[in-house]
């Protein structure tokens, strides 16, 4: 497909999609409170959103303040999330985050890419989405959800799973704002449909959207 054509497809995949699940709504629980996002985008990483979400019940009633969990002993911050894999490095991070955050930042997540990336285990992933959820900045939040599908889409060649190289692509295709709401559509869109193993390409409801053009 030639740049033109892959606009028009995705054009109508956006629009399919925005049907199929009008409110797109972030699977991460984070109550509208930027630090949170952060944090659970952080335990996020090689973990279902699911999962984050029971285990920062835990966390945010223990510690329901950015202060507080700054505060928290790290060996309590690792004994909570270590349901969510890799938590000393996440525990870790998350402290540092939250203390950079009071510290530089005045408790304001900053709507500045360069500046999300001083953040202790902050990388694009998780900047486009606090960039996207808090700011409503135009926003391609590159995991293995939106890379997958998007190759399916015939987006770029299927299998491609570097997320920079997705980002790139996608804020190419994509209009800026759509961006955001379109990646958490392809979060509820992979696990309904478009899955990892066996995708429901019998019942999709946008197949002929994603496959008319490899018939």
């Amino acid at each position: 497909m030639t740049l033109k054509q892959k606009k028009e497809k995705i054009s109508k995949i956006v629009l399919a999609l925005k049907e199929l699940y009008p409110e797109a709504l972030c699977s991460l629980e984070y109550e509208g409170e930027g630090w949170k996002l952060m944090v659970m985008g952080r335990l996020s990483a090689q973990c279902t959103d699911e999962r984050v979400n029971i285990v920062c019940r835990e966390l945010f009633s223990v510690y329901p303040t950015m202060d507080s969990l700054a505060k928290a002993p790290l060996e309590d911050i690792e004994r909570i999330v270590k349901p969510c894999g890799l938590y000393k490095m996440k525990a870790s991070s998350i402290k540092a985050s939250m203390n950079r955050l009071i510290n530089d930042y005045d408790g304001v997540i900053p709507n500045d890419m360069d500046e999300l990336l001083k953040f202790e285990g902050v990388g694009r992933k998780i900047a486009n989405l606090l960039l996207g959820d808090l700011y409503h900045m135009p926003a391609i939040v590159a995991d293995t959800h939106c890379m997958r599908i998007c190759g399916r889409f015939g987006m770029y060649k299927e299998g491609q799973k570097d997320p920079l190289k997705t980002e790139q692509i996608m804020s190419k295709l994509i209009e800026p704002s759509e961006q955001s709401d379109f990646c958490h559509r392809m979060v509820l869109f992979g696990r309904e449909y478009c899955t990892a193993k066996n995708p429901k390409c019998d019942i999709c409801p946008i197949y002929d959207l994603c496959k008319g053009d490899k018939k």
